[in-house]
């Protein structure tokens, strides 16, 4: 009888995730999100397309968790609401700004449009954690760190699909000027 292995075989779980997020995001720069299939994804990743479908149901779903693993906790420590907010701002300026992660936030939105489910991925895993983060930080109501939400990112976005480049640090500053006369 032979003993039986403290480890299944076959490949270890922890870090298929954070391979397939890297070769996503590098997959989605090289080839834009269209190009940015599954199996391009899966290669890309040196994994079977049936393991990244086991964890992600679709592309969507795939982009929402890599997006909220490449953008990380919000910077926000609730100590003064001007600071909190352009460190905010400058956050995910310079996220959108990485290799791949503006052209996979732009093209799982654009996707989102026409595809009711998709945005309640994009809702319940990457806008929902966020969202909560700053209502806790500014003890502000859910519609106005929305309308937070909506203004910054949607700036950032245009800009991005406007000119194929992140917002410069002059524009970024003008922005926070901009959103802090209202929100402070």
């Amino acid at each position: 009888m032979t003993p039986a292995s403290a480890r299944p075989p076959g490949r270890p779980r922890a870090g298929i995730d954070a391979v397939v997020f890297a070769a996503t995001l590098k997959t989605v720069h090289d080839l834009g999100y269209a190009g940015a299939t599954m199996d391009r994804i899966a290669a890309a990743a040196g994994v079977a397309k049936t393991t990244i479908y086991r964890r992600w149901p679709s592309k969507g779903a795939l982009i929402a968790d890599c997006l909220v693993d490449a953008l990380g906790p919000v910077p926000v420590r609730g100590a003064d609401r001007a600071e909190d907010m352009a460190a905010a701002i400058r956050w995910i300026a310079a996220k959108i700004g990485e290799p791949g992660v503006g052209a996979a936030f732009a093209g799982v939105f654009v996707d989102a449009v026409s595809d009711p489910g998709l945005r309640e991925v994009l809702s319940t895993r990457l806008q929902d954690p966020y969202r909560r983060a700053l209502e806790e930080a500014w003890g502000e109501p859910e519609h106005r760190v929305l309308f937070f939400i909506d203004v910054v990112v949607g700036t950032l976005l245009h800009r991005m699909g406007m000119t194929g480049e992140p917002m410069v640090e002059a524009d970024v500053n003008a922005l926070i000027a901009m959103v802090g006369l209202h929100f402070i």
